[in-house]
């Protein structure tokens, strides 16, 4: 009966599309799916199957690993912040706090990330797209005031974690019982960054391996709380993956850690709860939605199915969502207001843990104070005004909804199964098999934008000739990175010498010893008052220096 309805809507339909024909020759999800004008119960399949669908924290979680989600409390509300100095980064993170926001994000400087002081490069590079930080004294600086066990903090600290282990070492030297902080080693995922960044990596592939199962072994031993993997997939579609291969190759990746660190010895139901996800959020609003759902039932099959897992905390996929950089323009830019709105709004119907908004001045350059407030305000209304987070998985049941996470699903097994043959994840990345998927899905994106075929609104279509005023660009002080560089100085020559090599020496038996942990050498090495730079520049002796693979 329901078929012999909907075979007379078709009919109708098509007989109005010769007075009206569609606007587009055809219509898809930015992965390529096919979407249809209209979608019914033929389209739900197993809907009624609950071993598919169920109810919110019921297995296979696809809707939602929380039985009350955001009625309970709403998703954790983080904004990167990195800019100049740590003073600079204290006084801003105070303020986001008082304006509801309730997780940190600390973001160093590029100096950080290529393991550099501030005193060893050009000081015109330092503070224009992070804190510049360089030891233990910056981070006790960026952090003071804020109280360490009451707010939950994502560190993007590339392996091997220096800013992670000050933070261990602050929480020690205040009595705070390690036990009580919350958070994240945002970067942890070197895949994702060999895959995506373009950008030399600190060590070698097989150095970065070693660094990253000793610090969740560290993690799971000390850190109940503390999430020492975060597999990103944000890096994968920000450099053109669509949400279906960003999902896939997530999860392969997820797949791959978990398999190594079985394999290093550690029980898989001790450090699976304490793994965490991190998405990026693109302008395709329902098919990031199921994307989000699909991810939960996969990696819930996963770990059930193919680790045995036995703990349900260690089949939930609990995920961390920014809304999408790559999607803002720098035309026009107070439209980006409006996408990260609707990015913001796509995360929370997918239900995610935390979530960061864009600012809309984000592609221009470090986001001002005012955009900043803009941003976290987009969450405040979303979560206590538009009334989104008062049901639970409120899409849940939707024909289109439900058909798309089907599909999603069924595309991204695919991908991972094709994976498995080449011998996983860590493989397919070296023979380059990923990069050229993403690369070539980045291409062709381009060309869709470039043809008119996918609208960029104030890129591509309704562009206006009127010269919109762009927003205030923050200037760094050069007086506070002078005074950074002169600290990371001062600290080199009034720390004591026996202390500091005998914490270098340290490291190098830890990097070379398998049966040594090399994260407790480091968070060691933090308290003797060794630098970032000194920490790296000693580890590539023995790691070498990373290089991504050009394909």
């Amino acid at each position: 009966m329901e078929k012999d309805r909907v075979d007379k809507w078709v009919e109708g339909y098509e007989e109005s599309l010769k007075k009206c024909p569609e606007r587009q020759e055809e219509f898809q999800t930015r992965s390529g799916i096919p979407i249809k004008p209209v979608y019914t119960a033929l389209d739900l399949n197993d809907l009624d199957d609950d071993s598919e669908l169920g109810l919110p924290c019921e297995y296979p979680y696809t809707r939602g690993v929380y039985p009350s989600m955001y009625r309970g409390r709403t998703w954790t509300k983080r904004f990167l912040v990195g800019l100049q100095s740590p003073e600079t980064f204290n006084s801003r993170q105070k303020e986001m706090l008082n304006a509801g926001q309730d997780g940190i994000n600390f973001v160093p400087c590029n100096a950080y990330w290529r393991g550099c002081d501030s005193d060893t490069v050009d000081k015109v590079l330092l503070g224009r797209c992070g804190t510049t930080v360089d030891s233990l004294k910056d981070i006790e600086i960026a952090f003071d005031g804020i109280p360490l066990d009451r707010v939950s903090i994502g560190m993007n600290d590339f392996g091997p974690y220096i800013m992670v282990a000050s933070i261990i070492v602050m929480a020690t030297e205040q009595g705070i019982p390690l036990s009580q902080l919350q958070g994240t080693t945002n970067q942890s995922d070197f895949i994702s960054h060999y895959v995506s960044c373009n950008q030399a990596l600190r060590f070698g592939l097989d150095g970065h391996l070693k660094i990253v199962i000793d610090h969740v072994k560290y993690c799971t031993q000390h850190l109940p709380k503390w999430h020492p993997i975060s597999v990103i997939s944000q890096h994968m579609q920000q450099a053109g993956a669509t949400p279906i291969q960003a999902l896939a190759f997530t999860l392969a990746t997820g797949i791959f850690y978990v398999d190594t660190l079985i394999k290093a010895g550690l029980d898989v139901d001790d450090f699976a709860p304490r793994l965490s996800f991190f998405f990026d959020v693109s302008s395709d609003f329902f098919e990031e939605v199921a994307k989000f759902r699909a991810a939960r039932r996969m990696w819930a099959k996963i770990m059930k199915e193919r680790f045995g897992a036995k703990a349900p905390q260690s089949s939930l996929l609990r995920f961390h969502a920014q809304t999408s950089g790559t999607d803002l323009s720098r035309q026009q830019p107070m439209n980006n207001i409006v996408r990260s709105s609707f990015h913001s709004l796509s995360a929370v119907l997918g239900g995610a843990q935390s979530i960061h908004t864009d600012a809309y001045d984000e592609p221009l350059w470090i986001p001002s104070e005012k955009s900043q407030r803009l941003a976290i305000m987009t969450q405040n209304i979303i979560a206590e005004e538009t009334g989104v987070a008062d049901v639970v998985d409120p899409l849940g049941g939707s024909y289109y909804v439900e058909s798309l996470t089907d599909e999603v699903e069924k595309r991204a097994w695919d991908y991972i199964e094709r994976i498995d043959r080449m011998g996983g994840m860590l493989k397919a990345v070296k023979e380059g098999f990923v990069q050229r998927e993403i690369a070539d899905s980045s291409l062709e994106h381009q060309k869709q934008v470039d043809s008119g075929k996918r609208t960029v609104v104030g890129l591509n279509k309704y562009v206006i000739n009127d010269h919109e005023e762009p927003p205030k660009q923050l200037k760094v002080d050069g007086e506070l990175i002078e005074r950074q560089i002169n600290r990371t100085r001062d600290l080199k020559e009034e720390r004591e010498p026996k202390k500091a090599n005998d914490a270098i020496k340290n490291l190098r038996d830890a990097a070379l010893d398998s049966d040594m942990n090399i994260f407790e050498a480091v968070i060691d090495a933090v308290r003797a008052h060794i630098t970032n730079g000194e920490i790296v520049g000693e580890l590539r002796k023995i790691y070498g220096f990373g290089r991504p693979l050009l394909i």
